[in-house]
């Protein structure tokens, strides 16, 4: 089992990736790299069959930026400070990678760009010292995109807002209403263009997740990993076939919101509960309160 961080309550938090091998319990955010997964060194994992190494905790951005669900609806001078500063942090302890979305932090007034805020802090650091930065980020399959070509135009925009010419990891950030099929064909067009090292989805089902292996196989192209919910809180992947699918298929299982979007730090209280729509709701819920939400469902991140 192998462990990556992305998305959190605030400017960071942890994302599980699980390699090929069952394990008795998922503990995060400790874990070992499945057998025939890890690099030499110890200190990075495969993404399934893909060939890319990542470090095994990684930082995700969904909070970068964003007014929507975090940071209590604005964002200003003190929060991109924070966020710079989780983003050094983490360089300097050996965490390179790095996940973030088309959608975090777009489209509403005041936000800033998740990508755009990463390639900028990857830019001033490189601009000092030397440094590699492995780089994920998700296409959003909103109802109005169609067909293969769809997902090369929207790779094209993330790619400038990063200021990079390819990312390590390119996912389907959730199934679309219609026209899955193309945008599989998207991902593999992306790879074989050399514009990302590895594809994967996002908040795939067991049967979305074999479908689209099989699609990219026919392709050539190996289907490397599925970021999907999954925490002590929130163990669905384990009872819903998700998790045995990627033991079989060789696929990467990435957990996002490991620690439950903080309510695993211990950090919040009754008398210090969390803030934001989706932060307070994970909280109600990790404490068997009623919320406004659907029982058992938690926000596609």
């Amino acid at each position: 089992m192998a462990l990556q961080v992305a998305g959190g309550a605030g400017c960071c938090g942890c994302l599980p990736l699980l390699g090929q091998r069952r394990t008795a319990a998922f503990r995060p955010p400790r874990a070992v790299a499945s057998e025939g997964a890890a690099v030499e060194d110890g200190s990075k994992v495969m993404l399934g069959g893909s060939g890319v190494a990542v470090t095994k905790l990684g930082i995700g951005a969904w909070s970068w930026g964003d007014t929507t669900y975090w940071n209590d609806f604005e964002w200003d001078d003190r929060k991109l400070k924070d966020a710079k500063g989780a983003f050094e942090a983490s360089l300097d302890s050996g965490i390179t990678f790095f996940d973030t979305a088309e959608v975090y932090g777009a489209g509403v007034s005041g936000a800033i760009n998740s990508e755009s805020l990463l390639g900028r802090f990857i830019k001033e650091r490189k601009e000092k010292e030397g440094v590699e930065v492995a780089i994920a980020t998700k296409f959003a399959a909103l109802p109005w995109r169609f067909g293969r070509g769809s997902v090369i135009s929207a790779l094209k925009g993330s790619l400038s807002r990063l200021g990079v010419s390819s990312v390590e990891s390119y996912q389907l950030h959730w199934p679309g209403i219609w026209g899955n099929e193309g945008y599989l064909d998207g991902l593999a067009d992306a790879y074989e263009q050399g514009l990302v090292k590895s594809v994967g989805v996002s908040n795939y089902s067991e049967k979305r997740l074999r479908d689209a292996h099989e699609r990219l196989k026919k392709r050539g192209v190996p289907l490397a990993s599925n970021q999907v919910n999954y925490s002590l809180i929130y163990r669905n992947p384990e009872e819903n076939g998700v998790k045995a699918a990627c033991d079989e298929l060789g696929i990467t299982l990435i957990a996002y919101s490991p620690i439950a979007q903080g309510a695993l730090t211990g950090k919040y209280t009754p008398a210090n509960p969390p803030t934001g729509l989706f932060a307070r709701a994970t909280w109600c819920r990790s404490r068997g309160q009623r919320t406004q939400s659907r029982p058992g469902s938690l926000p596609v991140r």
